[in-house]
């Protein structure tokens, strides 16, 4: 029972919220029902102290915006009074994900939703003017959509993201959430370890995602709205990949999306003859295009034609690759190589279709090789191929999708492995929640600091009045330093045992009870002016 439930993925859990609970006796099938029960239980208890805090947080929030003559605004108000209670209680803001991937929606469904990565700090920036949304990430892939946040409420975060998510895809908010994902914290963070370990692609084990994660804190890196949980989430989710493909073998032998779109190709041919001999485009010379071109290569192919907007890129391939035969041409002949070549391999960013039903329909036939059956392989998304081209007599249409005939060859072998690599996965999952733990004393560390820094100006103005005003400069910073070494020293103490090694269980815990101590001890957790500052932030944001 123990391994199973190690080895349970991110999507296990997901699907385990959708379907109904029913008893079984596999052990797998019993994880993901009490996982359910138990979320149920804490959605109904996060409604319950929601509830019962509701009318004093709210009151307590109302007080502070009636002594500040900006917040006049009556909606701005009429909105804090009824967000109050999830936005501003003292548990701390949520990690959620939600997301469509290859596993829970089609590709026409996937397509429409997925955001270039020149757009994602935009997006970032849309979801962090939600009103419940602080940090927020987007890692959009042709196998996934997922957006990452930190929610001040589960509930609203996920109604508004969803809604931002809908109006970004055209797609219906009911029939997003019928094929959405959802996970929140300690899950959300084990999906994304999952992910960037190459366990919830449809190639189990490929590596081209771990490059995708590097690449959403490479661009979130000074986007306002890229914080230090959602980064700091994304930068272990990348220690965690180079570690399981370090101290596993889950990528020995795997295989990834281009190598299958080509294994896909030769199934459909099965005389490796007529496979190498079969006239071949590669229609992209980026990353994917690339690795279809080696994938080819190794398989026998040594004479094929590559369609790029950029010379130089397939130049560089040529140069790797001397003993393969690789012609280029410019998109503008496109459609002319198109129609004297067998297999088509599409990899292009492009979001237009390249390839119509109505152009391919005046295409000659494909070689007699492979039966003059034209194969068009679409490895894009959006997709570069009109699907509807398959109907057609003489031509067939793959995608993404199609390649789950290649994925399931050996899938229990790559099984094995990724059960290693899930015992690396919950060991990193404790470190992750370790290290967010401690940042529950930064708000203390700061509220300490500056209730003590209030004090000490109080007495030090009394301390200069009474010396008079022809006191000299040097008296009044000499006066000044020694309040400030007092405070410092007095501060010395508690502020070290609000410091931990995170790595440390008995040290976190002592830390965590320091914290709440010191927060009863000085009236911290009364104290409105960090609940202003955010309550400010984000009216003036709504404003904007």
């Amino acid at each position: 029972m123990a391994a199973t439930a190690v080895g349970c993925s991110g999507r296990f859990k997901a699907e385990a919220l959708r379907r109904p609970c029913k008893p079984s006796t596999s052990s797998a099938y019993s994880f993901s029902c009490s996982y359910a029960r138990g979320l149920v239980r804490l959605e109904r208890r996060e409604r319950f102290v929601r509830c019962e805090l509701g009318s004093s947080v709210s009151g307590s929030a109302s007080g502070v915006l009636g002594q500040r003559s900006d917040f006049s605004s009556v909606s701005a108000l009429e909105q804090l009074k009824i967000n109050s209670a999830e936005r501003y209680t003292k548990e701390r803001s949520s990690i959620v994900v939600i997301g469509l991937s290859v596993h829970t929606a089609s590709i026409e469904m996937r397509e429409k939703l997925a955001i270039p990565e020149p757009e994602w700090p935009q997006a970032i920036r849309e979801l962090c003017s939600l009103n419940h949304i602080e940090e927020a990430a987007v890692l959009s892939t042709c196998n996934r959509t997922e957006i990452y946040v930190i929610a001040l409420s589960q509930h609203r975060g996920v109604k508004e993201v969803t809604e931002w998510m809908s109006k970004k895809s055209g797609l219906p908010v009911s029939e997003l959430s019928k094929h959405r994902f959802l996970l929140y914290n300690n899950d959300a963070a084990e999906h994304l370890f999952e992910v960037s370990s190459g366990l919830d692609s449809l190639v189990l084990g490929e590596g081209q995602i771990l490059a995708q994660v590097k690449q959403v804190v490479k661009v979130g890196q000074g986007v306002v709205g890229f914080g230090r949980n959602i980064s700091g989430l994304f930068k272990h989710a990348i220690t965690v990949g180079k570690r399981v493909r370090t101290e596993t073998c889950i990528a020995s032998g795997a295989v990834s999306v281009s190598s299958a779109a080509v294994e896909l190709a030769a199934m459909k041919i099965p005389e490796p003859a007529e496979f190498v001999s079969a006239r071949i485009l590669v229609v992209g010379a980026g990353k994917m295009g690339k690795l279809v071109i080696k994938h080819l290569a190794a398989k026998g192919c040594q004479k094929m034609t590559v369609a790029n907007r950029n010379r130089d890129k397939v130049a560089a391939i040529c140069e790797e690759l001397k003993g393969v035969d690789i012609i280029f041409e410019p998109f503008d002949h496109l459609l002319a190589c198109a129609a004297q070549a067998d297999i088509i391999f599409t990899c292009t960013s492009s979001e237009m279709p390249l390839f119509l039903k109505e152009e391919v329909g005046s295409f000659p036939q494909a070689s007699q090789v492979i039966t003059g059956t034209r194969l068009f392989i679409d490895i894009s998304l959006p997709r570069n191929v009109d699907p509807s081209i398959g109907d057609s007599e003489g031509a067939k249409v793959y995608n993404i999708d199609d390649l789950k005939e290649v994925v399931n060859a050996n899938k229990e072998d790559r099984l094995r492995k990724a059960m290693e690599a899930q015992i690396i996965i919950a060991d990193e999952s404790r470190r992750f929640e370790e290290w967010r733990d401690s940042l529950e004393t930064v708000p203390t560390i700061k509220k300490l600091r500056a209730y003590a820094e209030r004090i000490r100006l109080v007495e030090l103005e009394k301390c200069l009045s009474k010396l008079g005003h022809d006191v000299p400069k040097k008296t009044k910073r000499v006066v000044d330093d020694l309040s400030r070494g007092i405070v410092n020293r007095l501060l010395h103490g508690p502020m070290e045992h609000l410091r931990c090694d995170s790595g440390n269980d008995r040290m976190l815990s002592e830390t965590l009870q320091n914290m709440h101590a010191l927060n009863r001890i000085f009236g911290l957790e009364t104290d409105m002016s960090f609940l202003e500052e955010k309550i400010r932030a984000k009216v003036e944001q709504s404003k904007r």
